[in-house]
């Protein structure tokens, strides 16, 4: 179960926390939620598929991809 788990970039950077996996078909797609300078929540998509996941530590929690925050 992928819910919950936190994701970083390459960078390290925390990009958000999964809140949902979409299937969309060919492939599913990570929903992530992150807090945003004023308060509010932040909805970021990125495509589950292994050119930009690089990996999962379901040991740490943690999903490593090559996403970048403003994309």
């Amino acid at each position: 179960d992928l819910l919950g788990l936190d994701v970083v970039n390459r960078e390290g950077v925390h990009l958000g926390v999964v809140r949902d996996l979409l299937p969309t078909g060919p492939h599913s797609v990570l929903c992530l939620e992150y807090p945003m300078a004023d308060g509010q929540t932040g909805e970021r998509m990125i495509p589950f598929v292994s050119v930009y996941v690089d990996g999962v530590d379901r040991a740490t929690r943690r999903i490593t991809v090559d996403w970048q925050p403003d994309y």
